[in-house]
């Protein structure tokens, strides 16, 4: 079906106007943005070069942290980029593809998550067993299916949106192309992109949300009803603390942009809510399981280690 739109381009139109601010904000998201992919990119290195982190636990944690550099990316670098310039214009294509990025990368990382409860369960409440269902092929069977469902989601709103007739004006109320604000300026009927926003997205936001309750409350009670010592209860929940902490600050945001769907929210709210999980929470992530976990502390500790004391021979 050929596109029948008149915009040929988009004008974002950022966080603020304020000249004052937009320098300012645009030397903190600078400095959000390195220490990401730093962070992130130390979690990933690590996970690759340590043989003791050849775990599943470590497989998928390397999965989260390469999602976090590349969501951050699709979106900071354009946002950072609208505080130097402006008018701030994307093309039709170029908004369309960072759409696509977006809900790809964002969905496949909530799925992500409620993979990383379900190794979680099985190797605190059945950890005899655990080598053999987590085994090599199931690891890459969860990645592989979680990053297909992701592109997939995505590919759905994207293929629907380059389908709607935008006949002006083309200023988006967001500092990136996402889906609600992109809607607004629609001259045809956005019905469907609205319910299959709300169905599909909040299904599989649910369902990877209910997936790692499930989870949760499995291991809650294993621990509690089969597991005596207090000892063993607190280590199987330090474990899981640092996964619970990156659940809630992806969800809590996500559910509460994308479950309602609708026109009537504020843009300004809208815009905080998505800089929580787009640039905060990718550099929250490596802090949280560097912080709370003596293996990944341990392993990066000996790697800078080793690098030093290559680099002084």
């Amino acid at each position: 079906m050929e596109n029948q739109t008149a915009v040929q381009e988009f004008i974002l139109l950022g966080l603020t106007k304020d000249h004052q601010k937009q320098h300012i904000l645009f030397l903190f998201f600078l400095l959000i943005y390195i220490a990401s992919l730093l962070g992130n990119g130390a979690i990933l290195a690590v996970a690759l070069a340590e043989p003791c982190l050849h775990t599943p636990m470590y497989f998928f944690l390397g999965n989260l942290s390469w999602l976090d550099i590349c969501s951050s990316t699709v979106t900071v670098p354009k946002m950072l980029s609208g505080f130097l310039v402006k008018p701030q214009a994307i093309s039709f294509i170029g908004c369309l593809t960072q759409l696509h990025f977006f809900h790809f990368l964002g969905s496949s990382e909530g799925i992500l998550l409620g993979v990383m409860a379900f190794d979680r369960c099985v190797a605190i409440c059945n950890p005899l067993r655990y080598t053999i269902i987590m085994n090599k092929w199931t690891c890459l069977l969860l990645a592989g299916a979680t990053w297909t469902a992701g592109f997939f989601h995505a590919l759905m709103h994207t293929v629907l949106a380059s389908h709607l007739w935008f006949c002006g004006p083309n200023h988006v109320q967001h500092f990136f192309c996402d889906i609600k604000p992109l809607l607004q300026l629609a001259c045809s009927s956005t019905a469907l992109n609205l319910s299959l926003l709300n169905i599909v997205t909040g299904s599989i936001a649910l369902g990877a949300f209910f997936l790692t309750l499930l989870s949760y409350l499995y291991i809650v009670s294993f621990l509690f009803f089969k597991v005596q010592s207090w000892k063993s209860r607190r280590k199987a929940l330090t474990t899981c603390a640092s996964h619970l902490t990156v659940v809630a600050l992806l969800y809590v945001p996500v559910l509460s942009n994308y479950m309602l769907a609708s026109y009537g929210e504020s843009a300004e709210r809208e815009m905080i809510v998505t800089i929580l999980y787009s640039a905060i929470t990718p550099v929250l992530n490596p802090l949280i399981y560097t912080l709370r976990n003596q293996e990944v502390k341990l392993a990066l500790k000996k790697m800078l280690t080793r690098k030093h004391l290559s680099g002084r021979t």
